[in-house]
C-alpha cells in the first residue's frame, strides 16, 4: 500500500505540492489551498509526536471499527470526510509559508521512519502502528491534493 515511508511516494507528494497555487480552486470543502496545507501539516505534527491529538470518544469507537477498511487498501479517502476540530484551519494563511512548513514535516516524517512515529493514539482511529501512520498520512495528504486537482 502507498505510504510515506516509500521514497517514491514522498517524491510524488513533493511534485504535487509544487503545483498548488494560491488561487487553485477546491473541488469540495471549505478550505483554500494554504489552509489545506496547514491542515495537512497539523496531521503530520500528530504523526511525528509534536502534537498530541485530543481523544474523540464517540469518534474513536467508530474509528476503531472502520480502521481496517480505511487503512486496508489504496482506495482514496471520501470527499468531505469528518475531521477533528483541532485540525480545522479557518484563519487566513500564506501559501509559501505553509508549503515550507509542510515540506519540512513531510521530510521529517519520511526520514524518521518507523522509529520517528508517535506512540500516541490517533484521535479517531486509536492506536496505530508506524506503517498505519504512514498509510494514513499518505491517504490524508492525497485526499487534500485531489481536493485541489493536483
Amino acid at each position: 500500500m502507498k505510504n510515506l515511508f516509500e521514497p517514491e511516494r514522498v517524491d510524488e507528494i513533493r511534485v504535487r505540492i509544487a503545483r498548488i497555487r494560491p488561487d487553485s480552486p477546491q473541488q469540495w470543502g471549505e478550505m483554500d489551498a494554504a489552509q489545506a496545507l496547514a491542515h495537512c501539516s497539523e496531521g503530520l505534527s500528530w504523526a511525528v509526536g509534536d502534537t498530541v491529538p485530543p481523544r474523540m470518544f464517540f469518534g474513536s469507537l467508530l474509528g476503531r471499527a472502520i480502521k481496517g477498511k480505511v487503512l486496508g487498501d489504496d482506495a482514496p479517502m471520501r470527499r468531505n470526510s469528518p475531521t477533528a476540530k483541532t485540525l480545522i484551519v479557518a484563519d487566513a494563511r500564506e501559501l509559501a509559508a505553509e508549503r515550507e512548513r509542510f515540506l519540512t514535516l513531510l521530510d521529517r516524517f519520511a526520514s524518521g521512519g518507523p522509529t520517528g512515529c508517535t506512540v500516541q493514539a490517533h484521535s479517531f482511529f486509536g492506536r496505530l502502528t508506524p506503517m498505519q501512520w504512514a498509510i494514513l498520512m499518505y491517504k490524508h495528504i492525497d485526499h487534500h491534493l485531489r481536493q485541489f486537482g493536483v
